[in-house]
């Protein structure tokens, strides 16, 4: 059988993507991926189960109300989403490019910008792993980007950005500045959500898959009323499922039960944290996340060594060279790879 060169067949744009990966290495210990340590424990409402023949609410329209009492908006500055992903597709969708971020960032901003044929320009940070204003601001008034993406805290450094920075860009671009705030939850600093009403350019990202939820994969959009009209004009029929709904529904009850959780992970990434920078050799970047970012000298070595004591974390590679991202797992978790990080590197001194 003749073999079908299907790179070929690809549109341009596609030939040269890289698929974005993540990768399963079989470990006793998973500390890379940012996930919540705890499964919260729900109660599914049985009426659900009982329309699986049906399709579900198109518009998720009793989890949007919920969801706006607890921002304090309107149900109508809301879209969800499969994931926040999927947000992201349909805002470039949408307003299309050039798109900008800083980077090393999520990877799926340049990703999908790529992958719908829209212009992605990265703005390196500064060595401090904060916003380069200067040249951000430069590439604003020559590109005049139609949307900008702003992680914070941001993945995989871990730390927020400064407030004063974010808001001069909103204040200056034309287009639309998307707030990524998918790890807020663990973050000194407040939320953007309240600033939607002094910036109408201003959408805010959130998600439940880092507060014990990966596996519903549901995320949402916060904006001006007339940005989620358009937005919601590319969105797909029944793009959120019906028990992704209910779940959600359901722990959004439990609040005070995820707010612990919350509260232990941000207080064990405290530890774990002075801990490290007692380590020789280890640079730990300060987190406001729900994972800390170490810079070493080997990485690729003590990541192999970290695999074979049954520990994975993640490798950066060259989104930021010589690097580490650890999540904060459940105390036993954490005190193991403190232990099995400290004899790697003390054998390697």
């Amino acid at each position: 059988m003749k073999t079908i060169d299907f790179t070929a067949l690809a549109r341009q744009n596609i030939r040269s993507l890289t698929a974005y990966e993540a990768k399963e290495i079989p470990c006793r210990i998973k500390l890379d991926a940012n996930e919540s340590p705890v499964a919260p424990v729900i109660s599914l409402d049985p009426k659900v189960l009982s329309r699986l023949n049906r399709y579900p609410d198109p518009q998720g329209s009793a989890l949007k109300k919920t969801l706006a009492r607890e921002h304090g908006v309107m149900p109508d500055q809301l879209l969800l989403g499969n994931g926040s992903d999927e947000i992201i597709s349909y805002l470039i969708t949408t307003f299309g490019g050039p798109v900008l971020y800083p980077v090393p960032t999520f990877s799926m901003y340049g990703i999908t910008a790529q992958t719908l044929g829209e212009p992605g320009i990265g703005i390196p940070l500064q060595s401090d792993m904060q916003l380069d204003q200067r040249k951000m601001v430069a590439a604003i008034r020559k590109l005049a980007p139609k949307l900008i993406f702003l992680s914070t805290p941001n993945n995989p450094t871990g730390n927020a950005f400064q407030r004063e920075a974010i808001e001069e860009i909103i204040r200056i671009s034309g287009g639309i500045v998307v707030v990524d705030e998918a790890y807020q939850p663990f973050s000194r600093e407040k939320s953007f959500i309240p600033d939607i009403k002094r910036f109408p350019r201003l959408a805010v990202l959130r998600t439940f898959s880092k507060i014990g939820l990966a596996a519903l994969r549901l995320g949402y959009l916060v904006a001006d009323s007339g940005l989620i009209t358009e937005v919601n004009k590319v969105r797909l029929p029944y793009n959120v499922n019906a028990l992704s709904q209910a779940l959600v529904l359901a722990s959004l009850r439990q609040k005070n039960e995820t707010r612990a959780v919350v509260k232990e992970i941000v207080s064990e990434r405290e530890k774990m944290a002075k801990e490290l920078r007692g380590m020789p050799g280890i640079d730990v970047v300060p987190s406001d996340a729900n994972f800390i970012l170490l810079r070493m000298p080997n990485a690729d070595a003590v990541h192999a060594a970290l695999i074979a004591a049954g520990i994975l974390v993640r490798n950066l590679g060259s989104a930021v060279p010589n690097a580490l991202r650890v999540t904060i797992g459940t105390p036993k978790e954490n005190a193991a790879f403190l232990a099995a990080l400290r004899k790697i590197m003390k054998e390697r001194s």
